[in-house]
């Protein structure tokens, strides 16, 4: 059958932390907190496999952010006084940490959760984190003093947790690239280099997720400045086909993304997103055949992967689980209708 996935992040329950938030506060404490974090990562690795995932993610549950809970462990950063500062070209104004000396981490990362996720499924686990560019784009640098120097010492750290990552069973490791999709022209000069120094060394299968951001008001209204079609990837994927990066995760189901530019991505496994994480409306098993359909004609069988658009972090509880479950349905019929 087609394998299914999810880009990343899932909601964390109301006895966790804040709902329906990108940034939400934790309801625990100390020991507490772990235990809350471990419980709420349990419950998402029952669902995805109840909904019939054949990939396994950990939700994102021990996070707060998607790249503040990298750089919690990274000495060099100043959380103390952060300062504020355009993200993503200015699309949204954020507090973030600055960074004012040399960048080395202090340990493991997420030893904790990646191991705790490969003991409780049998199945294909995936591990997200950060990518180099899309960090340098969310902190405020005090010390390296130009982007690809900064994205060259991210990379090197990200690289130590990933090489520990899969020690830990994670048999894929994705790096998550919004910021790809805002700054075309320096993923060819330095953003690549900085991804694929992050992946040094990697035997086990790597990826890269770029999308067009979570499903925050922002992001939709920046969306609507896009016109009729969005061609972002098309400067970006043709230089992620000559990368050693095995897959790339991408938007599908009600983006202005032309499909056939899928195409540019030759000898790459695809994550089609088949699951819009901007609306709650739940897809029918059909519209996701139908997109997995599409995606088809640009992309060979063997290389599609159903995924959703982007992480599902702010959306409701109920409505990402009845998203999994449309998810491989869905896959399910394309796999009947193509059989």
């Amino acid at each position: 059958m087609f394998r299914t996935a999810i880009a990343g992040s899932l909601p964390k329950p109301s006895w966790l932390a804040e709902t329906h938030k990108l940034w939400p506060q934790w309801a625990h404490e100390g020991d507490a907190l772990r235990e809350a974090k471990l419980d709420a990562t349990l419950m998402w690795i029952k669902a995805q496999e109840d909904a019939g995932l054949t990939t396994i993610g950990d939700g994102e549950q021990s996070r707060q952010h998607f790249v503040h809970g990298f750089l919690e462990q990274v000495d060099g950063i100043d959380f103390e006084h952060k300062v504020e500062m355009g993200i993503r070209a200015d699309r949204y104004k954020a507090m973030v940490p600055q960074v004012v000396a040399p960048l080395r981490l202090k340990g493991r990362v997420h030893a904790t959760e990646a191991r705790f996720l490969r003991a409780h499924t049998t199945r294909k686990v995936k591990f997200t984190l950060p990518g180099p560019m899309t960090i340098v784009d969310t902190v405020a640098d005090r010390h390296y003093g130009d982007r690809a120097s900064l994205a060259q010492a991210f990379a090197e750290l990200l690289n130590q947790e990933a090489l520990a990552l899969q020690a830990d069973g994670v048999d894929i490791v994705q790096f998550d690239e919004p910021a790809f999709n805002v700054y075309m022209d320096e993923v060819a000069t330095w953003g690549i280099a900085a991804l694929e120094r992050a992946a040094k060394g990697l035997t086990c299968t790597t990826a890269v997720h770029i999308c067009y951001g979570y499903g925050i008001q922002a992001n939709v209204d920046w969306k609507k400045t896009l016109g009729d079609q969005w061609r972002q990837y098309e400067k970006v994927f043709p230089v992620l086909a000559r990368s050693s990066i095995d897959q790339v995760s991408l938007e599908c189901i009600h983006s202005h993304v032309p499909p056939d530019l899928m195409a540019l991505l030759k000898g790459k496994d695809v994550m089609v997103g088949v699951i819009d994480v901007a609306s709650d409306e739940v897809e029918t098993p059909q519209a996701v055949a139908e997109t997995i359909a599409t995606a088809l004609r640009f992309v060979p069988r063997e290389r599609l992967i159903a995924c959703t658009n982007c992480g599902m972090a702010p959306m409701d509880r109920k409505i990402a689980m009845a998203k999994l479950e449309a998810l491989a349905r869905g896959a399910e019929l394309a796999q009947r209708r193509t059989a």
